[in-house]
């Protein structure tokens, strides 16, 4: 029997289990219905028609690392791990900058050459028997960009190495650099979009089973295993139909599957640094009132109290937090073109960068023109949708505060590491008092009610992660637009010292920084 076309006859197949071809149902009677999964409303917010959405999107997703892809990321790490590129370049000393530079990227391109020769001895001699760098220069363009499109797909991998990466390839694009090196260590990021395009395959975005094939499958509470087999079913049904309808001479099946799964991928980064966003803004619609403070739990700061240097009313400062969390979210939406237009701008011919001292020790100072026009339209967006806004719309990009286009995108992918454990913990405090009545007795007779508990963490967080706090100048800090994002770290420096620090190591917290792999 042939497999579905089209959305409509897969949800058709889906529902009345005709899948298998001897006629007996691939999908039980107690599967959830296929039309409440993945649909397109819900994954492209209900704004523009599906394929649209992915076509756009597609363009900024870097397609996922292939198992062989993985190996050569093992290398380059490895060679990261060991070189010290920026302590002997980014430094003030008078001797020819070119030359250091060529002499630090020809130790990483060898010890990457020693690397593979040592784990593949064939195919290391049979890439470097005879041959320079010049003539590999394919493989070490193939071994940089794959590097920086696991890094873009995965911003908590590679903390302490994409940083030496990406200056250092910032550096090959230097005039005198490129004439001593005699190759390019720069190619374009392979995307989605790019890698259809290549095959011919493009119409593939713009049919509806995307979403379903794309979907992101969460073991959610309440959810049974039953349905989450059933999901995971019809995504893999809905992959292997749009196999067999887009698959060609030019583009094959695995490619697709590859593309595929980038865009769930991609869904994947949306959930776990968008949605806290999402979640914090219902936080505050749910437990505040926008005009009338309840009481004990008003949102007004007022400045050198409590470390705030802004004053604000609580409704003025309800709307300054709500814009705030409104402007995380539209910048986390769109983080990977904006990953992509950074990269762009870092590694720009002809955009030269100043090493100065920004008093945070010596930075690569460094216009970013493609970033800047990108988040003064988000930003325009974020006002549109919150109406009035509070504070300064100042974005600081290419000077002491934010030098370049990495430190933009360092910043902004910090959001969620200040904001999941936050929703995270608040959402196990029921858990935690059902599973232990000592437990729930010390947090009831500490802090009241599961709701007063949670509005507690909440108008502290409201009240001084927004509060213009963390530097010592209001250009610096105060209500500018990455100053935002200043106070919220200042906050998490202090949550040690707040009275309901214990609720969050009983759920388990252990820091706002992660891990540094």
């Amino acid at each position: 029997m042939r497999g579905a076309e089209t959305a409509d006859e897969f949800l058709a197949q889906a529902a009345g289990g005709r899948a298998g071809a001897d006629g007996d149902g691939e999908f039980g009677d107690d599967d959830d219905d296929i039309r409440g999964l993945g649909t397109s409303a819900s994954i492209t917010g209900g704004h523009r028609p599906t394929g649209t959405w992915f076509a756009e999107r597609a363009q900024y997703i870097p397609l996922r690392l292939t198992y062989e892809e993985r190996k050569f990321l093992r290398l380059l790490e490895s060679a990261l791990h060991v070189t010290e590129y920026t302590d002997k370049i980014d430094v003030l000393v008078y001797s020819n900058k070119a030359r250091r530079v060529v002499g630090q990227i020809k130790e990483i391109c060898a010890i990457v050459s020693g690397l593979l020769l040592a784990a593949d001895y064939k195919a290391g001699q049979e890439l470097f028997q005879d041959r320079d760098f010049e003539s590999n220069a394919e493989f070490f363009q193939d071994i940089f960009e794959l590097g920086r499109r696991h890094k873009i797909m995965n911003p908590e991998k590679m903390r302490d190495t994409y940083g030496k990466l990406i200056y250092m390839l910032q550096d090959s694009q230097i005039p005198e650099v490129k004439e001593l090196l005699q190759f390019t260590c720069v190619k374009p990021i392979r995307t989605v979009h790019g890698v259809l395009s290549e095959g011919g395959g493009l119409a593939l975005l713009h049919d509806d089973l995307v979403a379903f094939a794309t979907m992101e499958i969460v073991s959610e509470a309440g959810k049974t295993r039953a349905a989450i087999q059933a999901e995971i079913k019809k995504k893999e049904r809905a992959i292997e139909v749009l196999v067999r309808k887009y698959a060609s001479k030019t583009l094959s099946g695995e490619t697709i599957r590859q593309c595929l799964y980038s865009i769930g991928d991609n869904h994947a980064f949306l959930r776990t640094n968008r949605d806290p966003c999402d979640q914090m803004i219902e936080y505050l619609k749910t437990h505040f009132d926008s005009k009338r403070p309840e009481r004990g739990f008003s949102l007004a700061i007022q400045s050198g109290r409590d470390g705030a240097r802004l004053t604000h009313g609580h409704e003025k400062q309800y709307q300054y937090v709500m814009q705030s969390l409104s402007l995380w979210r539209e910048v986390l939406h769109d983080m990977f073109m904006l990953w992509t237009f950074a990269e762009n701008d870092l590694l720009e011919d002809g955009n030269y960068y100043r090493l100065r001292d920004t008093g945070q020790g010596l930075n690569r100072v460094q216009s970013a023109p493609r970033v800047s026009r990108s988040m003064h339209g988000i930003l325009h967006r974020a006002q549109q949708r919150v109406g009035s806004w509070v504070g300064s719309s100042v974005i600081h990009l290419g000077d002491h505060n934010v030098p370049n286009a990495l430190m933009f995108i360092d910043k902004y992918t910090q959001i969620h590491r200040i904001l999941l454990p936050i929703t995270t913990t608040l959402a196990k405090i029921p858990a935690l008092k059902a599973a232990d009545a000592n437990v729930a007795a010390y947090l009831d007779t500490t802090f009241g009610t599961t709701a007063e508990l949670t509005k507690t963490v909440l108008a502290d967080f409201f009240r001084h992660a927004f509060d213009g706090s963390g530097a010592d100048n209001f250009f610096d800090a105060g209500s500018c637009i990455d100053g935002r994002l200043t106070s919220a770290w200042n906050w998490c420096q202090t949550l040690e010292k707040k009275p309901y620090f214990p609720v969050f190591l009983l759920t388990g917290f252990t820091g706002f920084d992660g891990r540094f792999e």
